[in-house]
């Protein structure tokens, strides 16, 4: 097994099982089939035929879109076609600077196939061949991904948050990471993908952050969502990645992408040009 493996795993979307959800002329998700027919009862937000969904034009602005699509989230979450409600609103629109066209709940966001946006941070200590990566385990009663392997912090982007604002927060909750020592994490690029998961589609953007900390940090699991931490050398984590699916898929894609930018895979690699051309698809 090698690291493309990883990359290979995240299958691309087969357009086929899907349909194109607009607001207006934008596409703005993409909703499996089956799930459409959940949202053929609720004509007077989505009209529903055998090519696509659309949210219906009289919903005019913002405000009138968000409430009118949460009432449509809850009903379905009562009825069991969506897993939960999370109480957290994900931007619906094109691009992520663009303003939103609308939010929905983020328990809602892969039945609706969104653009959905989230924060990693690397974090790791030393540098160059002496350097050591921080990695988690989620906890088993995680409601997604329990018990796999993981950053040291991630976390999804809800609206009105800013991404620098989003990562200290998550690297509070997760780790335990002061804000004056979590402000010092660098972006450093994202990751994309589109997806068909076992949760619905995972259309992701993930922005990475790396961040150098001292010898002597020791994470804190502060929200009871992490199992354990543990600081392992580049090979191990390498080692872990290549040879199995242990990791979290994006986190998996995020932590490929740091060791590409800090020249643990090197472009003689025949792997290369795929696994770079993977993280951004």
């Amino acid at each position: 097994m090698a690291l493309v493996d990883r990359i290979r795993d995240v299958r691309p979307l087969d357009f086929s099982r899907v349909r194109p959800w607009r607001v207006d002329t934008v596409i703005v998700g993409w909703i499996p089939h089956q799930f459409a027919a959940r949202l053929a009862p609720h004509p007077t937000v989505f009209e529903v035929d055998d090519s696509e969904v659309r949210l219906v034009a009289g919903l005019g602005d913002f405000a009138e879109r968000s409430s009118a699509v949460d009432a449509v989230v809850r009903a379905l979450v009562a009825e069991g076609a969506v897993a939960r409600y999370r109480g957290e609103s994900y931007a619906v629109g094109r691009q992520f600077h663009d303003a939103p066209l609308l939010s929905i709940d983020r328990g809602a966001a892969a039945q609706f196939g969104i653009r959905t946006y989230g924060v990693h941070c690397n974090g790791h200590v030393g540098t160059g061949d002496d350097m050591r990566i921080w990695v988690s385990r989620r906890a088993a009663d995680k409601a997604t991904w329990p018990g796999k392997l993981d950053h040291i912090a991630a976390g999804g982007q809800p609206i009105g948050l800013g991404l620098t604002e989003n990562l200290i927060k998550e690297c509070g909750e997760e780790a335990g990471i002061p804000p004056a020592l979590a402000q010092q994490a660098r972006p450093a690029g994202y990751v994309t993908f589109l997806t068909e998961t076992i949760e619905g589609i995972d259309n992701g953007m993930i922005f990475s952050y790396d961040l150098t900390l001292p010898a002597d940090f020791v994470p804190v699991a502060a929200d009871r969502e992490v199992e354990w931490f543990e600081l392992w050398p580049v090979a191990r984590v390498i080692e872990r990645l290549a040879g199995s699916d242990d990791f979290v898929f994006d986190s998996a894609l995020v932590t490929i992408d740091f060791l590409m930018r800090h020249g643990f895979l090197a472009p003689d690699d025949p792997d290369y040009v795929e696994i770079g051309h993977g993280l951004r698809r």
